[in-house]
């Protein structure tokens, strides 16, 4: 028996706790599965699972090897899966979710340019500046901004973007510059608000993370009211880099306390893992995360 049938074999007993249940399975004798285990354990040089006679767990390496193994026999179904359908065009639905105004800017012409790619292919794009559930909202693929915790989706980073404070070269002239993030409370913000939550602001001063709570006179909870109001010389706003970008550039607004930024988040295309994947969503997710790297280097 080669490796790869004995890996996908562990996996079933894993799963199932029983290795008479892993034979039935796959149509097999029990004895071949404890067989085909035994050697996979004597190849590793490690025990794989604990067996008693009324139950099977696994060790702490097992647990280890059970991940890989998984995401092994996960890439290798989804490299049959594009051999199969690369001659086949692609077709269904496409559900994807990013934040609203980095969905218009770099996300739209993406969706666009794929859609034309793929005549049968239809997608579902849904942009809001709060984090879409990927099993409630039946996303396939989303673009998240930010340090992402560990989890059975598949992330590839495609860049980063800074937290920068900004205001307009007129409000700057009237207040004065701020030097130091505590010199906040001196002047007018605007606030953003995910829902009922006024955000803090977090810098980096003196080799660690400090929050400032300002106190807004305008509070918005979308990045394009922020920037309007910015613009408008209603006080300083905190965004992502590439919301003003533009407007940076072309002297609308200036960036102050950049020595007091935190590291840039990180932005990643997300899918879901292995075979949950159709062959769509990966095109589509490979796709994203060329372009994106491409937007943002």
């Amino acid at each position: 028996m080669d490796r790869f049938e004995a890996m996908q074999l562990f996996v079933s007993v894993a799963e199932q706790q029983s290795f008479a249940a892993a034979a039935r399975r796959h149509g097999l004798s029990p004895a071949r599965v404890t067989r085909a285990v035994a050697a996979l354990e004597a190849k590793l040089g490690a025990r794989l699972l604990h067996r008693t006679t009324r139950a099977v767990r696994l060790t702490e390496a097992g647990a280890t090897y059970l991940v890989h193994c998984k995401r092994i026999l996960g890439d290798v179904e989804v490299a049959e899966s594009l051999a199969a359908t690369s001659h086949r065009e692609l077709s269904g639905i496409v559900s994807m979710t990013a934040p609203l105004l980095f969905g218009r800017l770099h996300v739209a012409p993406i969706v666009n340019a794929f859609l034309k790619q793929h005549a049968q292919l239809s997608m579902r794009v849904l942009f809001a500046d709060h984090v879409l559930d990927f099993f409630d909202r039946n996303i396939d693929v989303a673009i998240r901004i930010a340090h992402l915790p560990d989890s059975g989706l598949r992330a590839v980073q495609v860049g980063r973007v800074r937290r920068v404070v900004c205001a307009s070269p007129s409000y700057l002239r009237a207040r004065g510059t701020p030097r130091h993030p505590r010199e906040l409370s001196e002047h007018e913000t605007i606030g953003f608000a995910d829902e009922a939550e006024l955000q803090a602001w977090s810098f980096a001063i003196d080799g660690r993370h400090e929050r400032i709570e300002p106190r807004p006179r305008l509070v918005v909870n979308t990045a394009d009211l922020a920037i309007s109001a910015a613009r408008a010389g209603h006080g300083l706003a905190r965004l992502l880099s590439y919301q003003v970008k533009e407007d940076v550039e072309q002297k609308r607004l200036r960036v102050v306390l950049a020595e007091y930024e935190r590291e840039p988040v990180p932005v990643h295309v997300v899918r879901v893992e292995g075979r949950e994947a159709s062959a769509r969503v990966r095109a589509f997710a490979e796709f994203a995360a060329s372009q994106l790297k491409a937007a943002l280097a």
